[in-house]
């Protein structure tokens, strides 16, 4: 076991931690609130399916590149470490740069406001009826406690992680089985529609699914904290993300089963509601929304326990401000980087809109990111071919070249629906161009570095 250098990180994260964060991070809200937006979108039950099973194995393939990467290399800051490695610092510190003012406070900013949203409407307070600020009030409380708990410590944050991550998987097999038992459940719902599919509508959908896929990526973001991370990092990945696939693709059958895709247009207050509010009565839909609630808490707990450790790694390398590369000189925590991350989504929270929207744009950024990240495992094995390499990616070349066509044809597709609509969005193609802007930031950087 390497030997922990002063300042580094304590490793305190286990198996069943890792892979409670890899799935509690994931299964969040995507799960829950996006079939019905699915069904409006994509009116055919096969078509559905067929995303969620094919981006599903996009994801697999991926992460088993991603397991090489993070047994090769297990530090804190993950995919930033392995583009950093591959591809130079100007690329790591776009990479980082892309996380630090992007998609980490998006997410967590996101899953907040869903999660206020969520809270506010079980105590019968539904936001459309409240003041303005009261949404962001509550959901920059949820943030705030978050950041406390994670400043205090990474076995603290896993340990919430953990019990969260159980009783969303609980509620999710819940709902299954429920919807299995449906009286009005036929598989003949499974059966395509002859309705037509617009393209545009699809790249949309697509991106409903690339948003409940996203996450697996952060498990490796604190492999600086993983005991024994060469072995453990990648049965945390495979095991994780397999268990994710399984469970979202028999939740889509179980939804399907328990009601037609007309129908789950519909139904507006979510479609796991519906089938419990059908089942048990106005008690059962409030106990899953409750789960739910639950659900969109862990997944933003584990946002704010992973995504800080790359601004952290960033600034350890120099390429940004050395009080975000602190570890708290108690708890071993980035406590810097964790704060300065939290206060930055509670801004987002106040400017926020639209959640459609705003995963849109966190989607296309993120998994843009996602190719690079990927693409080192084969720059890697040519730059570094001696490197020792505990696990080695199965069906390597094709599986890490299948998850960049897989995805690089899913992000073509979402921007593409996004600019067709009658109102076109273009905010993914803004999250690009901020990307981009990294590049003369660097330059900046450095020349301001060296001056």
């Amino acid at each position: 076991m390497t030997a922990r250098e002063p300042g580094d990180l304590r490793r305190v994260v286990g198996f069943w931690g890792g892979t409670a964060l890899i799935v509690g991070i994931t299964i969040g809200s995507g799960i829950f609130r996006k079939p019905q937006t699915l069904a409006g979108l994509v009116p055919s039950a096969p078509v559905i399916l067929a995303l969620w099973v094919g981006f599903g194995l996009v994801s697999l393939c991926g992460a088993l590149a991603l397991a090489e990467l993070s047994s090769m290399l297990p530090r804190t800051g993950g995919a930033y470490v392995f583009v950093h490695a591959a591809y130079g610092e100007a690329a790591a510190f776009v990479f980082g740069w892309l996380y630090l003012l992007v998609t980490t406070p998006a997410a967590i900013g996101a899953l907040a406001t869903f999660f206020a949203e969520l809270l506010l409407s079980l105590l019968g307070r539904g936001p459309q009826a409240l003041a303005p600020w009261v949404v962001p009030a509550v959901a920059s409380s949820a943030i705030t406690v978050l950041v406390v708990a994670n400043v205090l410590g990474a076995r603290l944050g896993a340990a919430i992680q953990g019990a969260l991550t159980f009783v969303k998987v609980a509620a999710l097999l819940i709902v299954i089985g429920v919807a299995f038992l449906h009286r009005g459940g036929s598989f003949a719902h499974l059966a395509g529609s002859p309705a037509p599919i617009e393209g545009g509508a699809l790249g949309r959908a697509a991106a409903s699914v690339i948003w409940a896929y996203d996450g697996w990526i952060a498990v490796s973001m604190i492999a600086g904290e993983v005991l024994g991370a060469e072995k453990q990092m990648r049965r945390i990945i495979v095991s994780g993300v397999l268990a994710i696939v399984l469970l979202y693709v028999g939740a889509n059958v179980a939804y399907f089963y328990a009601l037609p895709v007309e129908a789950m247009a519909r139904t507006p207050q979510g479609v796991p509601q519906r089938i419990l509010a059908e089942a048990a009565g106005p008690g059962g839909a409030a106990l899953i929304g409750f789960f739910i609630l639950l659900s969109a808490f862990g997944a933003l707990n584990g946002n704010v326990l992973a995504k800080p450790r790359v601004a952290f790694a960033l600034a350890r390398d120099g390429l940004t401000f050395a009080f975000l590369g602190r570890a708290h000189p108690r708890w071993s925590t980035p406590y810097a980087a964790i704060l300065i991350q939290g206060a930055g989504a509670i801004v987002l929270v106040a400017l926020l809109r639209d959640f459609d929207r705003l995963t849109t744009y966190f989607v296309v950024a993120e998994w843009a990111a996602l190719l690079f990240a990927v693409g080192a495992v084969f720059v890697l094995r040519r730059k570094l071919p001696a490197a020792p390499r505990p696990f080695r990616t199965p069906g390597y070349p094709v599986v890490p070249a299948l998850f960049l066509v897989g995805t690089a044809a899913g992000l073509a597709a979402i921007v593409w629906g996004e600019a067709a609509q009658s109102v076109p969005n273009y905010s993914p193609v803004w999250g690009l161009l901020v990307a981009a802007a990294g590049f003369p930031a660097h330059a900046l950087w450095r020349r301001a570095r060296s001056a």
